[in-house]
């Protein structure tokens, strides 16, 4: 059964509606004034900061792992623990910044991101990395709906606040577009902690702009504990399970098995579950959730491979695998912007459809690559697949939140980046294990673009079966 809204779209956005009491001198008088710009850099400086620290581990890792050791496995895990935290617990964090309030939950995520970030950068082995890595995934989960909530706050008005999220979803494209390049750039001149401390003053920065963010009322929202605690475990067994194998893996996925089911159970009985699955009775909910997962499958998988054979295969320096991926991430920020005009003159079907071809496509022109193939060729191997992605995201977006009502737009999100990220995480636990495989690096490689190229032909094929507008 799905949840009924709680509160007003109005009311949610923090603006007085008709049937609220205007507040008093005395409340006017004791809250801090708000600035927009502020509240706009504030949270456009978070979100950026949490999605910067998906991907600016990656041309790291071989220096982590040499200095830290651990194998394969345990630089997974360095990626895994992140993106599996914060995929997770996305899916109820919406609800928790609604009950304390979008600045505080801000705040405290952006504190507590800091703080484990600084917890990364000390991490005196391997195990303490991962632990504080999940720490960070969790305060990321917490700032990047309340991020969100505070744009909407900030700008009432629907052209304004449409420009001001426009901006903020600009700084998580960009953070993705200098992840690679800004990790191989810190490991080399400072050290691979340097990629946590640098985030240190940049959350210092965000949560100084905080302080003048509009500070909205509290409003119920349930929160569904069961539901959350399952997910948690189903997913993180069922990571386990991918990058461990073995008799401990085989245990692991037994208990992923029996959690999944134990979620979808409780989801059907409970009043307000965490994921409604009636919302997947919609095509286009489908198609969104399963074209975002190909596509990060394939982006942040393809990253992660690429990342190592650069340095492993084809003996690239940190910073030179760094620079590798510049062509393939520097159009990013205007494909995005790009695709939303599309999206808004011809609706979202037809830039999902040229994205997933366009990286169906880029996948496959990578299959040649060997330990002789030029690096600087392998770098621009990669822009097909990016700029499908780039293209097809946004689009996705706009047909996920089309599907739903207005006052569902928060749940909409969550389900689709929560599947991202799932998706993301899950790619880099089955592509490290198979580049890692007996066959070789080479092998393996190729084998992990070609479940990308399947997962991404299927979501074509779903994409195709998606309405046109009008």
């Amino acid at each position: 059964m799905s949840p009924k809204p709680t509160a007003s779209p109005t009311a949610s956005t923090g603006v007085n509606s008709p049937l609220q009491a205007p507040p008093t001198e005395r409340q006017l008088a004791t809250e801090p004034r708000s600035s927009p710009a502020l509240t706009l850099g504030a949270a456009l400086l978070g979100f950026a900061l949490i999605t910067l620290d998906a991907s600016v581990v990656n041309v790291a890792l071989p220096a982590i792992g040499g200095d830290l050791g651990g194998g394969m496995s345990g630089l997974q895990w360095v990626v895994d623990a992140y993106t599996l935290a914060f995929a997770a617990l996305m899916l109820s964090t919406g609800a928790f910044a609604d009950r304390v309030g979008p600045a505080k939950a801000y705040a405290l995520g952006t504190v507590v991101f800091t703080l484990a970030s600084a917890g990364c950068g000390l991490a005196p082995d391997l195990g303490m990395l991962i632990g504080a890595r999940v720490v960070q995934g969790v305060a990321a989960a917490v700032v990047l709906p309340a991020s969100l909530a505070l744009v909407r706050q900030a700008y009432p008005g629907p052209r304004r606040r449409a420009r001001a999220v426009a901006l903020w979803a600009a700084g998580g494209s960009v953070a993705v577009a200098l992840g690679p390049v800004a990790g191989g750039a810190l490991t080399t001149l400072w050290d691979w902690r340097g990629i946590f401390f640098i985030n240190l003053p940049l959350g210092l920065v965000a949560l100084a702009l905080t302080a003048r963010a509009p500070r909205a009322e509290r409003r119920p929202a349930p929160l569904d504990l069961p539901g959350q605690l399952a997910a948690v475990v189903a997913l993180a067994a069922l990571a386990f399970a991918v990058i461990e194998q073995g008799t401990v893996g085989i245990v692991a996925g037994t208990v992923a098995a029996v959690a999944g089911a134990a979620f979808w159970v409780i989801e059907r009985r409970v009043v307000h579950p965490v994921v409604p699955l009636g919302l997947f009775r919609s095509r286009a909910v489908v198609v969104a959730v399963a074209g975002g997962a190909a596509a990060s499958v394939a982006f942040y998988g393809v990253v992660f491979v690429f990342s190592l054979y650069f340095q492993r295969v084809r003996g690239a320096s940190v910073l030179t695998a760094g620079l590798m991926f510049l062509p393939m991430t520097a159009l990013i920020p205007v494909t995005n912007v790009l695709s939303g005009k599309l999206s808004n003159r011809y609706g979202p079907r037809m830039p999902i459809l040229t994205g997933q071809l366009l990286s169906l496509t880029g996948l496959l022109m990578l299959l040649p690559a060997d330990e002789h193939t030029p690096a600087l060729l392998a770098a621009f191997l990669l822009v097909p697949l990016a700029l499908g992605c780039a293209i097809a995201i946004p689009a996705l977006t706009a047909a996920m939140l089309e599907a739903l009502p207005p006052e569902r737009a928060g749940l909409a999100a969550g389900v689709l980046n929560a599947g991202r990220q799932v998706a993301g995480a899950l790619s880099i636990a089955v592509f490290g294990s198979l580049v890692t495989g007996p066959a070789g690096f080479v092998p393996g490689l190729r084998v992990s673009l070609l479940l990308a190229a399947a997962l991404f032909a299927v979501a074509t094929a779903s994409t195709l079966r998606l309405r046109h507008r009008g």
